[in-house]
């Protein structure tokens, strides 16, 4: 995809996107509610369906490193927490 991407059992997590600005995490639709209310500067639902299943844009500038990482922790052990994904079939 052209950009860095933070992994566990297969699953991104978070990843960085191209511009250096924002990125995403993918958290539960409850931890992303709660972290749109309490930084709604920092974190917002992804567009469509994709943001209705918990994944989070983060804007970086104005972020602060203890939420990200917070945010980041959530996400790595909603994904270590599901099973391991399925190998992808080569194209």
């Amino acid at each position: 995809m052209g950009h860095p991407d933070f992994r566990a059992n297969g699953r991104v997590f978070a990843s960085l996107h191209g511009n250096d600005e924002s990125g995403m995490v993918k958290l539960t639709p409850e931890q992303q509610a709660a972290f749109e209310r309490n930084h709604p500067t920092v974190f917002g639902a992804a567009a469509g369906a994709w943001g209705r299943q918990g994944y989070t844009k983060v804007t970086l500038r104005p972020a602060k490193t203890p939420d990200v990482r917070s945010a980041m922790l959530l996400a790595y052990q909603g994904v270590v927490a599901m099973p391991k994904a399925k190998p992808r079939k080569k194209r």
